[in-house]
Order: structure tokens, then C-alpha cells, then sequence
């Protein structure tokens, strides 16, 4: 958790009931006038709705890209087994800060930008070494010694967020621009009209998107 002249971010595990837990506390305590969320308006509906999730369909490939629609398809499988295994369903502590928000009466700030402007980008801007990169580490990955271990339930630490952040930023340079780099100014410029202001914010992300919003965010206040 970082703060900012008024601003405070919580870095969260998207899987992990710890973050839901921490989120909750600290709106009710703090009791913010605004609730910013990692979330585009198409991700916050479909996360409020209890309509069953709509399959991806070959019609998404024209929509997302085939490498978009492709990763879209694995991480949203991956994101629910992890979740089966913490006991925390993928986004629980983005519901629960939209349900804490209005419980205090606080705006929501839906920060993020639209998936199918990230997806898209992603399948225009992923090389083809990024691309067999990625499939190399899939199939090599259980032979590998090194094993990076803790705790699924648990806030991946900041040493542990940095280094997979630089793993990624060097295997995986234009992945690591338009899922991360990008988002993260794109979260901060929807922040900006609110630093310093009178009004408390408290601001909920992923913790690998923690320290790039709050870059942005100290630059901002010095231009």
C-alpha cells in the first residue's frame, strides 16, 4: 500500500482473499470520497451482473486478435483454477472495493481501459520471438529448477513483484508495454485531476500496477 498526498493505492492478488479482506478495511476506515478501480466499464458490469459469462466465440478473434483472444482464453482459465485453489474467485477485490464504495456512499473511479483497446494492441504489437518465447517457457516449464515459490492466499511481496516485472519487461518487452506500462499511465492520467484536492481517494490495482501508477502520479503533481 503506497500513499500519495491524498491518494492511497492498494496493491492487491486478484485470487487472493487477503486482498479482500485488507480492501474492505481500509475503505470502511478511511472512509475515501472516491473509489478508483482497476476495472473498464465492460469488466465492472460483467463482474456486478450475475449473468453467466458469455463463451468466447471465433467472432472474438476478429474483435481481440488471434494473440488477444488466445491470451484471453488461457488467463481467464488460469485465473479461475488459482482461484479454486485460494478459495477466492478471480476479481473478488475489485467487487468487493464497487460494494464498499457505495456503502460509504463514495464515487466509484472506473480507471482501466477497455479490454478489447488492450487486447487489440497486444495482437499488433507482440513480436513473433515473443510469441515462440512464450510457447518455449510453457513447454519447458516443468523442467526447469528454478521455482519461484509463495503463497497463492498472500500479496505477492514488492522484491518478488520487481523481479518478475524485469523477467517479463526482458522476455516479453511489448507484453510487458501494453498490458502493463501503458495501463498504468493510462490508471494515473484518470487519477490526475484528483491529486492534492481535499477529498480522499483510495485506489485499487493489482500489485504489479502499484508502483508504475504511483511513478506517474509523483511526475504529474511536479509538471
Amino acid at each position: 500500500m503506497i500513499t500519495f498526498k491524498n491518494i492511497t493505492i492498494i496493491g492487491t492478488s486478484h485470487i487472493s482473499p487477503k486482498s479482500v479482506a485488507l480492501v474492505k478495511k481500509t475503505i470502511l476506515d478511511e472512509k475515501p470520497e472516491f473509489v478508483g478501480i482497476e476495472l473498464d466499464f465492460r469488466r465492472f458490469t460483467h463482474l456486478n451482473s450475475n449473468a453467466k459469462k458469455r463463451k468466447l466465440s471465433i467472432k472474438d478473434i476478429k474483435t481481440l486478435g488471434m494473440t488477444g483472444f488466445f491470451l484471453n482464453l488461457v488467463g481467464g482459465w488460469l485465473e479461475k483454477k488459482l482461484g479454486e485453489l485460494t478459495g477466492s474467485a478471480p476479481g473478488s477485490e475489485m467487487i468487493m472495493a464497487a460494494k464498499a464504495a457505495k456503502q460509504i456512499d463514495a464515487k466509484i473511479l472506473l480507471l482501466d481501459r477497455d479490454i478489447t483497446v488492450t487486447l487489440k494492441r497486444l495482437s499488433k504489437k507482440i513480436t513473433f520471438k515473443e510469441k515462440m518465447t512464450f510457447v518455449w517457457d510453457i513447454i519447458s516449464a516443468p523442467f526447469k529448477k528454478r521455482k519461484i515459490k509463495f503463497d497463492l492466499k498472500s500479496v505477492p511481496s514488492e522484491e518478488l513483484i520487481i523481479t518478475l516485472l524485469k523477467e517479463v519487461k526482458q522476455k516479453y518487452p511489448n507484453v510487458h508495454k501494453v498490458l502493463l506500462a501503458e495501463r498504468d499511465l493510462y490508471m494515473a492520467k484518470g487519477l490526475n485531476t484528483y491529486i492534492g484536492k481535499p477529498e480522499k481517494v483510495i485506489v485499487v490495482v493489482g500489485a504489479g500496477h502499484e508502483k508504475g501508477v504511483y511513478t506517474h502520479l509523483q511526475r504529474m503533481a511536479r509538471d
